[in-house]
């Protein structure tokens, strides 16, 4: 698996990683009764999955590919010497990250474990040179505490409100057929709101045991405050305030949205989006429950692109009117991430066929007609629009991109401590 990148070694990597992954989770289902006669060691498969193809990837775009065929993205973090055995294992396998991640690319965690991180973080910051570099490295305890707090109080509110409040109850035959719309929209609401602090809880650990470890620094910001997100998973913040669906998908484990995107979404040549959704099904999972989210969540985010799309700037000129479309589109984006991931907790198909009847469908009609009624750009023309742009960007910017990227070469250069 070390020698991958090449031709199509990339592609015949993705498929042995998750077909081994898929394995251990129809294993863990089947055999082990989900858990129940053994740990859950699929969670750990998952992250490693995540590591080996991100990394197949980058060794590809790094190696086999022509520089002028890559985008920005791809282009910081192209691998473009192949790794020995040692750094190979070291990524995928290091005890910050084995349990619980996150996902982080070779490149960063390279520069962690050769101390070069503040060097390569400083030196250049938006495409411009940062005047920073001959800073000390910061501490990460300030990091470190705000994180365990943030734990501490997501832990404490899992174990307390969550339980007042089961996603269960929302097919309760009594619930049902004795609580007004009104009652059950907010409870919906409610219950899958007090059902996100138990990741909250995990994702800070996991970023603060990398924070504490020294890794996670990502720059300083305008004020020139230190900055510890370069690998956090979640910002809580705009998760909870989220107008749109893909600001919560962008905030909402974050680390593996972007691996989504970048082995996915942005190598798709045509439905990247119900691409990637299907991808991320199979990477949670055999659960049913997993599919149906996913798959619902295909129409809901096409409606939302549409509805922006078409309607959004009609809103934003005047403060007052921008600020009663935000409140609108917080409270369909929150009634319709909680309708979406309903069956997500459920997992089963009865209760979560049971759940979408009692709400006659609804969050899968009417995103379908308006795909119907309203216009799309077709994506694959959107990418060529894009492309087009950031041609011309790159002709206009010719020098500080030239700059940037000769930089970002001469850091690779720097010689590695024996």
């Amino acid at each position: 698996m070390v020698i991958v990148g090449a031709g199509h070694m990339h592609k015949f990597c993705f498929v042995i990683a998750f077909g081994y992954l898929t394995v251990c989770q129809i294993s863990r289902a089947y055999l082990f009764d989900y858990g129940r006669y053994s740990a859950d060691f699929t969670g750990s498969m998952m992250i490693i999955t995540q590591k080996i193809t991100s990394l197949a990837f980058e060794i590809h775009d790094g190696m086999a590919r022509k520089e002028e065929h890559l985008t920005p993205a791809q282009k910081s973090i192209a691998v473009r010497t192949m790794p020995s055995l040692l750094e190979y294992l070291s990524y995928n396998c290091n005890f910050m990250g084995i349990l619980a991640g996150p996902l982080y690319t070779y490149k960063d965690y390279i520069a962690f474990m050769e101390g070069r991180t503040l060097h390569m973080k400083c030196t250049v910051l938006n495409g411009k040179k940062n005047e920073s570099t001959g800073r000390a490295e910061p501490s990460p305890v300030p990091a470190v505490l705000c994180k365990l707090l943030v734990c501490g109080i997501s832990l404490t509110f899992h174990l307390t409100i969550t339980k007042v409040f089961p996603v269960a109850y929302n097919i309760d035959d009594t619930f049902l057929s004795t609580a007004s719309l009104a009652s059950r929209v907010l409870y919906l609401y409610i219950s899958l709101m007090v059902a996100r602090p138990k990741y909250y809880f995990a994702w800070s650990l996991a970023d603060a045991i990398n924070n504490a470890a020294g890794f996670g620094f990502s720059g300083y910001d305008e004020k020139g405050n230190a900055r510890w997100d370069l690998i956090s998973n979640l910002n809580i913040v705009n998760i909870e305030s989220a107008t749109s669906f893909k600001m919560f998908i962008d905030n909402w484990n974050i680390q593996t949205a972007l691996w989504f995107k970048r082995v996915c979404y942005d190598r798709s040549r045509y439905h990247p989006t119900i691409a990637t959704f299907v991808l991320s099904a199979m990477w949670h999972g055999v659960y049913p429950g997993y599919y149906m989210t996913f798959l619902t969540a295909i129409p809901i985010t096409l409606a939302a692109r549409a509805i922006r799309n078409n309607f959004r700037i009609y809103f934003i000129k005047i403060p007052a009117v921008k600020l009663f479309y935000d409140v609108i589109t917080w409270i369909a984006t929150m009634i319709a991430i909680s309708y979406t991931v309903v069956p997500f907790v459920l997992l089963s198909v009865e209760p979560s066929l049971k759940f979408y009847s009692s709400w006659y469908y609804c969050l899968h009609v009417i995103p379908l007609l308006v795909i119907i009624v309203l216009p799309i750009k077709p994506k694959r023309k959107e990418n060529e629009q894009n492309h087009s742009k950031q041609k011309e960007l790159e002709v206009e910017n010719t020098l500080t991109s030239n700059n940037y990227f000769a930089l970002n070469n001469n850091l690779d250069q720097i010689p590695r401590p024996s």
